[in-house]
C-alpha cells in the first residue's frame, strides 16, 4: 500500500511554502491586470510593457542554479524566508517607482524574491514526502499558484480600482513579508542534513547536471511549453481578450479568472492522473506527454484565431501547459535526491529562461505592427504566438527523437 503524507506534514511543511508560491503567482501575472494602468501613467510602448513583466522572469531564470546549491546547502526554510522579505521590498519599491527603469528595477527584485517560490516546495517535498507520493504533492502545491492568479485577475481589478495600483503593491508587499514570516516561524527546523561539500563542489555537481544528455532532452521542451504559457499567460492574454476577442476591462478580467481555474484544475488532475497510474507501472512523462500535445492544439487554434473555440482553447492551454512539473521528481530520482535542488532548478532554469524570452519577444513582435485605435493589432498576436508555437514543435521532435536513445547513456 502506498504510504500517504501526515497531516502535521502537509500543514507545516509544505502548506507554508505553497503560501509562497501563491504569492509569487499573483505577482508574477498581475501585470496582466495593471498593464493598462502601467500604460496609461507611465506612457509604455508594447515592447516596454513585455520587457518591464519580463524583468520578473529574467531575475528568477538567473537566480535558479544557485538557488538549487543553496537549498540543498541550507534548507528551504531559510533560503525562501529571506528571499521573501527581498521580494517584499520589491513590491514597496514598485509602489514608489516615478518611471520605467525604477520600475524595471522593482520588478527584477520582486522575481528575484520570488525565484524559489515553487523550488522551496518542491525540495521540502523531496525532504517529507514518500518518493511514490512526490508528484501529486508538487501537483498540489502547484496548483496554490492557480489561486495566485485568480487573485490577479478580478479581486486584483476591484483593488486597484478602489485604491490605485500604487496602493495595491504596498498590499502586497505586506501580504509577502506575512508569509515570510510563517515560513520562518512554523515550518520545522529540521531542513534536511547540511552539505558538508563546499560551494565549489556543489557548483560542481550542478555543472555535471546540466552536461547530462538527459537534461538535454528534457530541457528544450519542458523550458519552452513551460516557458511560453508562463510569458502568455502572465500578460498577453488579457491584451489579446481587448483586441482579439474586443472584451472590456471587466470581461478581460473574468476570462482570466476562468483561465486561473483551468490551471488549478489542469494541475490538479495531472498530479492525480499520474499518481494513479504511476501504480500502474505507467510513467509520469506519458501523462506528460498527453497533457502538452493537447496544449499544443490549443495554441494552434488562438494563432488561427478560430472564434467559436478560442476561449475552449485558452482554458486548455491555462490547464495544460505546466504540465512539465510531472518531469521534476522523475528526473530528481535519476540524478539523486541529495541533488534534488539542483535537478529541478535546472529544469526550472530553462523553463524561465524560455519565459523572459517569450514574454519579451512578443511585445517586440506586435510592436512591429501598427496599432488599432484601441489597442495592438489583432494579426500581431497571431504572428508573436505563431513564432514561439513553431519552436515548442520543433522542441517536441527533438524530445520524441531522444526517447530512442537507451537511459543508461544518460548516467
Amino acid at each position: 500500500m502506498t504510504p500517504g503524507i501526515p497531516p502535521r506534514i502537509i500543514l507545516t511543511a509544505l502548506a507554508p511554502f505553497a503560501l509562497g508560491y501563491l504569492l509569487s503567482y499573483l505577482l508574477r501575472a498581475v501585470n496582466a491586470v495593471v498593464a493598462p494602468d502601467l500604460v496609461k501613467d507611465l506612457e509604455l510602448s508594447p515592447a516596454e510593457l513585455g520587457l518591464l513583466t519580463s524583468a520578473y522572469l529574467l531575475a528568477f531564470a538567473l537566480f535558479q542554479l544557485p538557488l538549487g546549491v543553496l537549498f540543498d546547502r541550507y534548507g528551504p526554510r531559510r533560503v525562501q524566508a529571506a528571499l521573501l522579505a527581498l521580494a517584499a521590498m520589491g513590491c514597496a519599491l514598485f509602489a514608489l517607482a516615478p518611471g520605467f527603469i525604477t520600475l524595471f528595477l522593482a520588478r527584477a527584485i520582486i522575481g528575484l524574491g520570488f525565484a524559489g517560490g515553487l523550488m522551496s516546495g518542491f525540495k521540502a517535498t523531496s525532504l517529507w514526502v514518500p518518493p511514490e507520493r512526490r508528484a501529486l504533492a508538487n501537483s498540489c502545491i502547484m496548483s496554490m499558484g492557480a489561486l495566485g492568479i485568480i487573485g490577479a485577475t478580478e479581486p486584483t481589478e476591484y483593488l486597484v480600482s478602489e485604491i490605485g495600483w500604487r496602493a495595491t503593491f504596498v498590499v502586497f508587499a505586506g501580504l509577502v513579508l506575512a508569509v515570510a514570516a510563517v515560513i520562518f516561524t512554523f515550518v520545522p527546523r529540521r531542513d534536511g542534513e547540511r552539505s558538508a561539500a563546499s560551494f565549489a563542489g556543489q557548483f560542481s555537481q550542478l555543472l555535471r547536471i546540466l552536461k547530462l544528455p538527459l537534461f538535454w532532452r528534457l530541457a528544450p521542451f519542458l523550458g519552452l511549453t513551460a516557458g511560453v504559457q508562463i510569458g502568455i499567460q502572465t500578460l498577453w492574454a488579457g491584451p489579446w481578450f481587448r483586441d482579439v476577442a474586443g472584451l472590456d476591462r471587466d470581461q478581460v478580467a473574468r476570462h482570466l479568472l476562468w483561465m486561473a481555474v483551468a490551471f488549478m484544475i489542469g494541475i490538479l488532475s495531472g498530479g492525480l492522473v499520474a499518481d494513479r497510474l504511476g501504480r500502474r507501472g505507467i510513467s509520469p512523462l506519458t501523462v506528460m506527454l498527453g497533457y502538452l500535445i493537447c496544449y499544443l492544439l490549443a495554441q494552434a487554434i488562438i494563432v488561427l484565431r478560430i472564434p467559436e473555440a478560442s476561449f475552449v482553447a485558452w482554458l486548455v492551454l491555462a490547464a495544460t501547459g505546466q504540465s512539465g512539473i510531472l518531469a521534476f521528481p522523475w528526473f530528481a530520482a535519476r540524478i539523486g535526491n541529495e541533488l534534488a535542488g539542483r535537478s529541478n532548478a535546472s529544469i526550472n532554469f530553462a523553463m524561465f529562461v524560455a519565459a523572459f524570452a517569450a514574454q519579451g519577444m512578443i511585445g517586440m513582435i506586435i510592436g512591429l505592427f501598427a496599432p488599432t485605435a484601441t489597442g495592438y493589432a489583432p494579426e500581431a498576436y497571431s504572428w508573436a504566438f505563431g513564432f514561439f508555437l513553431a519552436l515548442q514543435v520543433l522542441a517536441l521532435g527533438w524530445y520524441l527523437w531522444a526517447r530512442d536513445v537507451k537511459e543508461s547513456a544518460y548516467a
